[in-house]
């Protein structure tokens, strides 16, 4: 029995959802392990953001904002150079995670934070690298591991592994058991909404 986490660690829904997974993995029964993969919102790219995605994406958070209270440093988009890029930030949890085991959580985290508090842009791979020695990984390691073919690989599998299970959206959270997959979170949903779920299928004490 499993938690299925597909998301992106550049995706503002993610960054709300954070809150509230993290309240749900505190209270999970402990035979339950979270199984998280990488959703790939965008592929590599290194063309500055359109405009008009900017302006898309920066009303998104604002509505996210509004709507949960989550907080975002919108000087992100005035001290950044905004590319729409995820798939360097998906191998960098997938790195971490293969370097140390749960430190592919960490990395979401501090991904997450630099994104969206601190003003730095993960799509650069100088700041994932900066990043990881920040959790604690070797650097040099990392670097050459973000840029492995076994890295790529397990991305390429992280994708086919959500289309396989039909997520069309991120946050996407379920419960997977022999019988089958109990989705939790199609999409964000709130603390209360994630927790009554939760308590209804028995995996939370």
């Amino acid at each position: 029995m499993a938690l299925i986490y597909v998301m992106d660690p550049m995706c503002s829904w993610c960054w709300a959802f954070q809150h509230p997974l993290q309240q749900l993995t505190e209270r999970l029964n402990p035979d339950i392990q979270v199984l998280c993969y990488m959703g790939g919102l965008a592929p590599d790219n290194d063309q500055p953001m359109d405009p008009e995605l900017r302006q898309a994406i920066q009303y998104t958070w604002q509505q996210i904002e509004a709507r949960t209270g989550t907080q975002f440093n919108h000087d992100f988009w005035t001290q950044c150079q905004p590319r729409r890029s995820t798939y360097p930030a998906c191998r960098a949890v997938i790195s971490a995670e293969s370097m140390q085991s749960g430190a592919g959580m960490k990395m979401i985290r501090a991904i997450q934070e630099a994104y969206y508090l601190q003003a730095r842009n993960p799509s650069d791979i100088d700041t994932l690298t900066e990043l990881a020695a920040e959790t604690g990984l070797d650097k040099e390691t990392f670097a050459a591991t973000l840029q492995s073919t076994e890295t790529e690989q397990t991305l390429q599998s992280d994708l086919r592994f959500s289309h396989s299970i039909g997520v069309q959206g991120f946050p996407f959270l379920a419960y997977q058991t022999e019988a089958g997959i109990e989705p939790l979170a199609v999409g964000y949903c709130s603390e209360e909404q994630l927790l009554t779920r939760a308590e209804k299928l028995g995996i939370i004490s």
